[in-house]
């Protein structure tokens, strides 16, 4: 393959990785929803080591298990602080008894993204 080819072909799996990086996002964000009504911490170290051994298994190269498990410690660290900020708008806007102005607009719209632009999570989008 040229140069050009392996760059397109690297070009795809990018976009098929954020595809795949928002599905896990959307995902993060119904469980974080679901710890809260069953009073669940957001944080489970029980449950990371779980995700990291699974990934491991699943691993046949070329990147070292290693490497791989610090990949997935900052996908969870990310994923992690886009549930503790989603949650933490919602619990302010039911605080504050959003407008009604507010209440037909989206978070993003409000001002209260789910976490980008903090330093956990990296740039704003």
């Amino acid at each position: 393959m040229t140069l050009e080819e392996l760059r397109d072909q690297i070009d795809v799996l990018d976009r098929q990785l954020v595809e795949l990086l928002s599905e896990r996002a959307r995902a993060a964000l119904m469980i974080g929803h679901l710890k809260v009504a069953t009073s669940l911490p957001v944080y489970e170290p029980a449950r990371e080591k779980i995700i990291y051994a699974n990934v491991r298994a699943a691993n046949k190269g070329p990147l070292p298990d290693i490497e791989l498990t610090h990949i997935y410690e900052r996908i969870i660290d990310v994923m992690r602080a886009l549930q503790r900020n989603e949650l933490a708008s919602e619990r302010n806007a039911l605080a504050s008894g959003s407008s009604a102005a507010d209440r037909g607009r989206t978070s993003d719209e409000q001002g209260h993204g789910t976490g980008a632009g903090t330093p956990e999570t990296g740039k704003k989008q």
